[in-house]
């Protein structure tokens, strides 16, 4: 059983308390120092610091976030036919450029020497410059002279499925539109493909039509008109007059 006697010594010297202010006198360690600074500024940085964030963290499009986990396959890029106009318009800045042929697979090195060459022209100037499109495929090839199978083989470089009327650049600042035109020419002689100049504001395009005047989305997105037979076989080539 334990006992509840407390000495009169012990109670008098129960009352007291430790403390780590130095004495008058005595300096402090360098390495006290050190922690109590880190400690007020862990407490500052704790009491100010914000929970959440609006913005996303900067990454490179030239590469995924998530790295190489897997192989991808070849795949196509889309054609948005079903009504979307999605990535065919100037959204942040004022002038863009937008792919006019054809789809097709774009290298993250040609992506990267394009927006070099566009600031390599507008050196100088007050802009910002917004890329639409990421690298996030892998392109996955062999060596010369190997036999078929045994794997897809090892990865090579990332790319990007740009489809067609899809806008690659974006420009935004004070700058004259000669200049804009003369850095998207730099930039679309490096990238395969043709391309086009497009301001904020000009009508979107769906598959490889323009949405103009005299164009809406609903005329487009009817269902095509069976014609009869007879306007049909009309059109057929023949060597005789019908």
């Amino acid at each position: 059983m334990k006992s509840t006697f407390m000495s009169p010594f012990r109670s008098y010297f129960s009352q007291w308390y430790l403390h780590s202010t130095p004495l008058p006198g005595v300096a402090k360690s360098p390495r006290s120092a050190v922690l109590s600074r880190f400690q007020r500024s862990k407490k500052i940085s704790q009491t100010s610091e914000r929970t959440f964030s609006s913005t996303s963290s900067l990454s490179s499009w030239l590469a995924p976030k998530r790295g190489h986990n897997e192989k991808n396959r070849k795949g196509r890029p889309r054609m948005r036919t079903g009504g979307s106009t999605k990535g065919t318009t100037v959204v942040w800045g004022d002038y863009g450029l937008r792919m006019r042929d054809h789809d097709r697979r774009i290298a993250a090195k040609q992506l990267q020497i394009a927006a070099d060459a566009i600031k390599m022209r507008l050196r100088g100037q007050r802009y910002r410059l917004y890329t639409r499109v990421c690298a996030n495929i892998g392109v996955y090839t062999k060596g010369n002279e190997v036999r078929m199978g045994k794997g897809k083989g090892s990865f090579d470089y990332w790319a990007a499925r740009v489809a067609v009327s899809r806008v690659l650049f974006e420009l935004k600042g004070d700058l004259h539109e000669q200049i804009v035109r003369d850095a998207f020419r730099l930039a679309g002689n490096k990238l395969p493909g043709l391309y086009e100049f497009v301001r904020k504001g000009d009508p979107p395009v769906m598959g490889i039509t323009k949405v103009e005047v005299g164009t809406t989305l609903e005329e487009m997105q009817r269902p095509r008109i069976r014609l009869p037979m007879d306007v049909t076989a009309s059109r057929i080539p023949a060597t005789t007059p019908p």
